[in-house]
């Protein structure tokens, strides 16, 4: 029965990490997509949308070797951008102390769009108990496709715990109950204030879990 967690946006924020995404192809392509060029990828995870981005400016697919050299040029700007002394990540206290107040009574995953090694650089950014299990973005999966790999062999009751729309549809997608962090994916399904209590968030993943079938 994993619980899964988004990160970005769900148990804090990284406020640079586009425009590190940019700049860390730009080192990679000889210079970085726009925003706009940004705002045209469709998907949410760093495979889709880098793999639109090379669509776009070398006209064919990116290949695992490609993806393999953003991994590192993105790490490597953000361990630059959010080094001791640098830009600081905000961390929602109370949803990550619920987070792992749930870890100690089952399994719980974070399940997230960014780049494996991105990952675990956040998640150690922001304190997250390294013996909670990572799923990053894989070449060819999308994040319904990555909440299938966590919850396979597991029986259900799951949930996903994100903050946008495309997380709201990556659960209805994997056919698991969605738990929203913030006001951006309002809709029937609980949500929660990004500054909201470790007991609040208990309670709210108890009470989903409780009602669904």
């Amino acid at each position: 029965m994993p619980i899964c967690f988004d990160l970005d946006g769900t148990l804090g924020h990284f406020s640079s990490g586009f425009v590190l995404l940019r700049e860390a192809l730009g080192d990679l392509w000889g210079g970085a997509p726009t925003a706009e060029d940004l705002g045209r990828c469709g998907g949410s995870t760093d495979w889709e949308i880098v793999d639109a981005l090379h669509r776009m400016r070398f006209g064919r697919p990116l290949d695992e070797p490609g993806y393999a050299a953003y991994e590192g040029a993105c790490i490597a700007r953000f361990e630059a951008a959010f080094r001791p002394g640098g830009q600081e990540a905000v961390a929602f206290q109370g949803i990550l102390a619920g987070l792992h107040r749930l870890a100690g009574r089952g399994p719980v995953w974070l399940v997230s769009g960014n780049a494996p090694r991105l990952l675990d650089f956040k998640a150690q950014v922001l304190g997250i108990d390294p013996a909670i299990p990572r799923l990053g973005s894989l070449p060819h999966h999308d994040r319904a496709t990555l909440l299938k790999l966590a919850l396979r062999g597991c029986g259900g009751p799951h949930l996903y715990v994100g903050d946008r729309p495309h997380d709201l549809a990556a659960a209805q997608a994997a056919g698991m109950p969605f738990l929203g962090i913030g006001p951006a994916v309002p809709g029937g399904h609980r949500i929660l204030a990004q500054d909201a209590a470790a007991d609040h968030l208990v309670a709210a993943v108890e009470a989903t879990l409780q009602a669904t079938p």
